[in-house]
């Protein structure tokens, strides 16, 4: 069934207070978490597949089109500052290139090919691993990049929000996560973006705590990149030492990282 096109559970939604829209769209956001739920043995597989390839050198790729493909981009490019891997590590590619995140781009999802073109660009590997993102599981851009890449040797997961669907079918680690009809008729920005967001954070968060980036329950290796972080920083420093401000802050000025000065600390 194609619930991501289903009409909306409600009607006449320009006759609806705000108070009316607020919360209908409130209820509706509701079935999104147990949805996930349902499809955690489906995530946890994806990421026991991709770790491995990941510890031995490879790169992460989404790539999707329009509201999903600008999701991908947003989790890709908070992973470097987040948990200070290199850029290119997890990459979002976007059907349409880097100018459809902030306008779309006609017909740039309808290509089959054009998703493998991009990822060479990346010259994409045998340890690369690809999710396709696409709440209707149908877009060709995102399948033609799934299979190609299956076809390859690479790790294929994707996240949708429809059962069957010809993406679920081309990757080798389907994720469907079916949160219903939406609020708004077809508008899948609303639960279907929000599943594919908290799927993607789960994702990416996981892998990157597997793969050492997180130590207890702190961001170690985060870019210390604004004055918040740096007395972010310092906390981490001194709640895990036991020290006072002045010498965590001299620690973290000295080694340029908490976990470099924690460690630093305890060898000295």
């Amino acid at each position: 069934m194609n619930y991501t096109e289903s009409h909306s559970n409600y009607n006449d939604l320009d006759k609806m207070s705000i108070a009316e829209i607020l919360k209908g769209i409130n209820d509706e956001d509701h079935h999104v978490a147990p949805a996930i739920r349902q499809v955690i043995p489906q995530i946890e597989s994806l990421i026991d597949a991709i770790v491995p390839r990941m510890s031995n050198g490879g790169r992460l790729f989404y790539i999707g089109a329009g509201t999903s493909g600008r999701l991908g981009v947003v989790d890709a490019s908070e992973c470097p500052p987040t948990y200070g891997v290199p850029q290119g590590m997890v990459v979002g590619i976007m059907a349409g290139g880097d100018g459809a995140i902030r306008k779309a781009v006609e017909f740039a999802e309808d290509d089959e090919n054009q998703a493998w073109l991009d990822l060479q660009q990346h010259s994409i590997g045998e340890n690369d691993s690809i999710i396709g993102i696409a709440a209707s599981g149908r877009t060709p851009y995102v399948i033609g990049g799934v299979k190609k890449g299956r076809g390859n040797g690479l790790i294929t997961g994707c996240i949708t929000c429809n059962q069957e669907t010809p993406l679920a079918m081309a990757a080798e680690y389907p994720i469907e996560a079916i949160v219903g009809p939406e609020f708004v008729t077809g508008s899948t920005r609303m639960k279907s973006g929000t599943a594919q967001k908290l799927i993607l954070n789960m994702i990416s968060t996981s892998i990157m705590i597997k793969l050492g980036h997180v130590k207890g329950n702190r961001m170690v290796d985060m870019q210390l990149s604004n004055n918040k972080l740096v007395h972010r920083g310092i906390l981490m420093i001194m709640d895990d030492l036991g020290i006072k401000e002045s010498e965590a802050a001299e620690l973290l000025r000295i080694h340029g990282s908490v976990r470099t000065a924690i460690d630093n600390f305890r060898n000295a």
